[in-house]
């Protein structure tokens, strides 16, 4: 099989938050640490360092449970400004090595240093050389994935975490891939999982058994994509400019809502809220495909709902009811999503305009 003969770098930095938090306050570097909102209300951490992932603490987790796992974890406020600043400069880095750079996050992005000259045009080298130059001028670590593309770049960056690189060569993929964790595949969650592993799919090599025409049977779209995953092939492009899939809201409540009456409000204003984004980003009608809203109970169980429905109040209202209703618990999060359609839309459509 032809891996093609691109160079892919995925840099990816290590617990990039919480990071800079130790940078800035050396006397923290040992002691776990998360970054996040306050244990005393309903704060939720964004990220932690590794001493506190060593009690299971991680992403995503509540603040208050987090501190019943370590009762000495220091937990920090967010300072979002600081973080995209420190992004900004890790970004200038990475175009000095090329100019296709596709960010992802303020904490990684794809570097394609197919034709660079940088380090005699080896792609391990010159990871190694970002790295270093990242550490040297910001005293930030970061991970490295090298290979011929995206998918496997972005498996490889975390292969050695914290502080190291992995080059899969094209010559290795085959076997490389064969042993692979389906757990591993970006894209498959815990549910998917799941019902691979009740077929006795484990690896991309067990995957490897199924035809083109069954996986697409089996899952659509994502089946045929899947198909190409657990062989190694993935030929998405490195963009420089990543187009926008969707817009989103969000609020967790500082009290659990138990009723209708205290949610509705929370939908009313998390619309206004969504439509000022919409328009400050001249988002037209003809882009959206789905609208949604997402609710996380008391007990934080995530649930979401998309309908095509018009972007309208009442449909979020009607939406929002139901799936109160249906989840008959407490609610302590609420969000209103829009999914926008990937082809650009046409110039001579109405215009959104709700404020």
């Amino acid at each position: 099989m032809d891996f093609g003969s691109r160079k892919i770098i995925h840099i990816d930095m290590d617990c990039f938050y919480a990071a800079i938090e130790m940078r800035d306050r050396p006397d923290l570097k040992d002691r776990p640490l998360a970054v996040g909102g306050s244990p005393s209300g309903r704060g939720v951490l964004t990220t932690c360092n590794y001493p506190a992932r060593r009690f299971g603490i991680r992403s995503a987790l509540s603040s208050r449970e987090a501190v019943k796992m370590c009762p000495d974890l220091v937990i920090l406020p967010i300072r979002m400004q600081k973080y995209r600043e420190v992004s900004s400069e890790i970004y200038q880095i990475l175009l000095k090595y090329s100019q296709i750079v596709e960010r992802v996050s303020l904490d990684e992005a794809y570097i394609d240093v197919t034709d660079s000259s940088d380090c005699n045009g080896q792609a391990t080298n010159i990871a190694h050389s970002i790295r270093e130059e990242i550490y040297s001028t910001l005293n930030l670590t970061s991970s490295a994935g090298i290979a011929p593309n995206k998918f496997l770049a972005k498996i490889a960056s975390d292969w050695n975490k914290p502080n190291g690189q992995l080059t899969i060569p094209p010559a290795k993929i085959p076997e490389f891939i064969k042993r692979l964790p389906l757990k591993k595949v970006p894209g498959v969650g815990k549910s998917f999982l799941s019902q691979l592993q009740k077929r006795n799919f484990h690896t991309c090599q067990d995957l490897q058994q199924l035809s083109i025409n069954e996986m697409v049977h089996y899952w659509g779209q994502w089946g045929a994509r899947l198909f190409d995953l657990c062989r190694g092939v993935d030929h998405s492009p490195v963009q420089n400019k990543r187009k926008r899939k969707s817009i989103s809201v969000e609020r967790t409540f500082n009290q659990d809502i138990n009723s209708w009456d205290k949610l509705k409000p929370w939908v009313n204003s998390l619309f206004d809220e969504l439509s000022f984004r919409i328009n400050k980003n001249n988002i037209q009608l003809n882009q959206m495909k789905t609208i949604g809203i997402k609710l996380k109970t008391n007990e934080f169980e995530n649930t979401t709902l998309e309908k095509q429905r018009p972007y309208e109040l009442k449909e979020f209202l009607d939406l929002a009811e139901s799936h109160f209703y249906n989840q008959n618990k407490p609610i302590r999060l609420l969000g209103l999503t829009v999914k926008l359609n990937e082809k650009s839309p046409k110039k001579d459509r109405q215009q959104l305009n709700l404020l």
